[in-house]
């Protein structure tokens, strides 16, 4: 189409220069007298092609000139480079390149640079960036994936699923799939999986339109908990909870209020607080913190 091949040659111009009408042509594969009708188009737009005649002559635009004075604002500009820079931080298959040609587009808008964005964890190496590229590659070619997974329950288990959708929520990453061994759509977090092997087997499935990820476990169907800290852990507390969700005592501890599922994966996490942390409600799981708390002091 007539309007992809002007934007490809404002790109085009940009990073070459000067180029012959020629030269053009064969690069889009049409004829010298379309890309003249091109330039003039261009012109129109108020897009500043300069034409040069002669020997040293040719195609090129004003110098000095970037797509922020004609398409874009700054503001635009940059939330498009932020975007790109989220997709490098997952290590997103051709994001560096995009990210390098944007950069030198846009380079009047984005200095200084002021963000990085990193979804690892402390300490992880690169192969957990690596899994969201190869999700990706997974999900658009309709590949089957396998790999290990440890549930909430600490259980382990092989899996094969055909993957729909990745999904960043709450901190954290997911792929949505259809589980061949479940015979259903299940949802798998990033963390949990170790031995990812993208195979060749492909699908046909798509993700159900009606599909929605916060209708898979209804705050309704969840138990409510109530938890006191100590006012040791509160560096913890407002990174790991809503201010709406922490209530201040006058002892100067927090009582916190939330809706969870109650696994040895909570367990365990409670258990990470040690002595800082009293389970209020419900009764169940303060008889089943205080069994792994004996179980623990067995060992000492």
């Amino acid at each position: 189409m007539q309007i992809e091949r002007l934007i490809q040659l404002i790109f085009y111009l940009i990073d070459h220069k000067q180029v012959t009408a020629k030269e053009l042509a064969a690069f889009f594969g049409v004829s010298t007298r379309t890309i003249y009708r091109d330039i003039n188009t261009l012109t129109l737009a108020g897009i500043p092609v300069v034409t040069t005649k002669g020997t040293c002559g040719g195609i090129s635009l004003l110098d000095g000139y970037t797509l922020d004075r004609s398409l874009l604002t700054k503001e635009e500009q940059q939330n498009i480079y932020q975007g790109l820079q989220i997709l490098q931080a997952t290590k997103f298959p051709t994001s560096e390149l995009a990210l390098s040609k944007i950069g030198t587009v846009f380079r009047e808008a984005l200095q200084p640079k002021w963000l990085e964005v990193d979804f690892s964890f402390w300490g992880s190496d690169a192969s957990e960036k690596i899994k969201i590229s190869d999700l990706q590659i997974a999900i658009l070619s309709k590949r089957v994936i396998a790999f290990d997974y440890f549930n909430s329950e600490m259980e382990t288990s092989r899996r094969a699923i055909e993957p729909l959708r990745l999904v960043f929520k709450s901190h954290a990453w997911y792929i949505i799939g259809y589980c061949q061994v479940k015979q259903e759509i299940r949802t798998f977090r990033l963390s949990r999986i170790k031995k990812l092997q993208v195979r060749l087997e492909t699908f046909q499935r798509d993700l159900p339109k009606d599909y929605s990820l916060s209708a898979q476990k209804s705050e309704e169907q969840l138990p409510a908990l109530k938890l006191r800290f100590s006012s040791k852990a509160v560096h913890r507390l407002y990174d790991e909870f809503s201010e709406e969700q922490l209530i201040i005592e006058e002892d100067g501890s927090y009582v916190v209020s939330f809706q969870a599922e109650l696994n040895n994966w909570l367990v365990n996490y409670l258990l990470s607080f040690g002595p800082q942390v009293e389970v209020l409600e419900p009764e169940l799981l303060r008889a089943k913190l205080k069994e792994q708390a004996l179980k623990i002091s067995e060992l000492y």
